[in-house]
């Protein structure tokens, strides 16, 4: 299928699989929507899957801002990574495409990208980077089965008590956000199949 065809067969998909109608944007996520438009070229999907509900659109922007965005311990591509690693296990769609964009964004390797979406243990990832990776898939798959070692683990790997908090909170997040945007067949954004190529 020619490129232009494929965007317009994607653009003309639903947003999500349920039937909600948007909420009039609150004058914050109006602002956030124009900032986004400007940054990025388009609003993200997931944004405007929350729009029916401003607290809950609110609320979500909050903390994805203050996860991914804040001053951490955590670069912004640690962070993108824990969130694609997690949304390998999970096999969502919607964060794998978009995430695996920062990825690409932020690293400037595409070949990273493409190797965490699919087994991230092919990846050439520095020991730091694979302690992390290897927590945020565990207390995926078997969050039971985290203890004392695995915390000591990302300590010897270099990660102070605040940045294992952060690496919790950031996997977590993405665990929550995967079933969100798995439940209701959130549909990526076709502009980031393309970005930082």
């Amino acid at each position: 299928m020619p490129k232009d065809k494929a965007e317009t067969a994607a653009a003309e998909r639903p947003l999500t699989g349920l039937d909600v109608e948007p909420a009039p944007l609150s004058e914050a996520m109006t602002q956030y929507y124009r900032k986004c438009d400007e940054k990025l070229g388009f609003v993200p999907n997931v944004l405007k899957a929350y729009s029916f509900d401003m607290a809950k659109l609110e609320a979500f922007v909050r903390m994805v801002d203050d996860l991914m965005l804040a001053p951490s311990g955590l670069s912004k591509l640690e962070r993108e990574m824990i969130a694609v690693v997690v949304s390998s296990v999970n096999h969502c769609h919607y964060c794998l495409v978009s995430h695996g964009a920062a990825v690409r964004y932020h690293s400037g390797d595409p070949h990273l990208a493409e190797t965490l979406v699919a087994n991230y243990r092919a990846a050439a990832l520095t020991d730091r980077q694979r302690a992390m990776l290897d927590f945020a898939w565990k207390i995926t798959e078997r969050p039971a089965e985290i203890g004392d070692e695995d915390r000591e683990a990302l300590r010897r790997a270099g990660f102070s008590d605040r940045d294992i908090w952060d690496v919790v909170l950031v996997a977590g997040f993405f665990n929550m956000s995967n079933r969100v945007a798995s439940g209701v067949a959130m549909e990526p954004n076709v502009e980031y199949y393309g970005m930082a190529r």
